[in-house]
């Protein structure tokens, strides 16, 4: 079963985590065949499931945590239920497109994709991603960021964070493939915002747990001689996608 990191943030992670660009969903949508219901697995706070619910006549989405769920953005078309990703409540051949949106490392790839296998129609779109190490344009930032990430947080994270630092190259795909494509996500954040989403971190709050108090107090000092308070400043978030297609004669 997927682990559940983040129930104990789900405030800070439903206002700090960076949305995806449309051209990125947009990409995904275009392999789909028909755009009647897709289920947005391990949703967090609905940011994807948001998204193609401007795309798809109906969306469900699911997530482990009661508490992510509770900050999700509502529309009218789209149903969210407390379920772990490997165990659904829905009926076979009903979806047109997966997704997971950065969360697919936490999951149990095996039984996934058994239910995704189960629940999706027979040429049904999956595809999983997530953003990783992000980067400035200024290198003093870079070199801030990258040793908060690297050796302050790096002992915290969960083993699964390897995933993401090898750009789901090496995660378990039973799909058939679709063609990859690299995208960004370009945003202009504060201060605020940027350490608002460094403490959304599961590395971050497993600091908190054991020390006692935020790792970010340890570069804020540098953080804040670097960068003024009503300054934005330029964030560049590269994705990493994995698209497929079910194909019911696979085993």
């Amino acid at each position: 079963m997927a682990k559940d990191l983040f129930s104990g943030h789900a405030s800070l992670y439903a206002r700090y985590r960076p949305r995806y660009p449309a051209e990125f969903i947009d990409y995904i949508v275009s392999f789909v065949h028909e755009r009647k219901q897709a289920w947005d697995c391990a949703t967090g706070n609905g940011q994807a499931a948001s998204m193609l619910a401007d795309r798809f006549e109906k969306v469900f989405a699911t997530d482990l945590s009661a508490a992510q769920l509770e900050q999700a953005e509502q529309k009218d078309n789209i149903t969210y239920i407390q379920a772990p990703a490997e165990e659904v409540p829905f009926d076979d051949n009903q979806f047109d497109l997966i997704t997971v949106a950065t969360a697919y490392h936490w999951l149990n790839w095996p039984a996934f994709h058994k239910e995704a296998k189960r629940v999706g129609k027979s040429g049904c779109v999956v595809a999983v991603w997530c953003y990783y190490t992000l980067f400035f344009e200024e290198n003093d930032l870079n070199d801030l960021y990258l040793h908060f990430y690297k050796d302050i947080t790096g002992p915290y994270w969960e083993k699964e964070r390897r995933f993401v630092d090898e750009r789901y190259q090496t995660v378990e795909f039973n799909f058939d493939p679709l063609p990859q494509k690299e995208f960004v996500a370009r945003l202009q954040w504060r201060k605020s915002d940027f350490v608002g989403y460094l403490e959304t971190w599961s590395a971050t709050r497993t600091y908190i747990k054991q020390e006692g108090e935020s790792p970010v107090n340890e570069i804020l000092s540098e953080l804040n001689s670097l960068w003024n308070d009503e300054e934005e400043r330029t964030i560049i978030f590269p994705l990493c996608l994995r698209i497929g297609r079910i194909s019911k004669n696979q085993n």
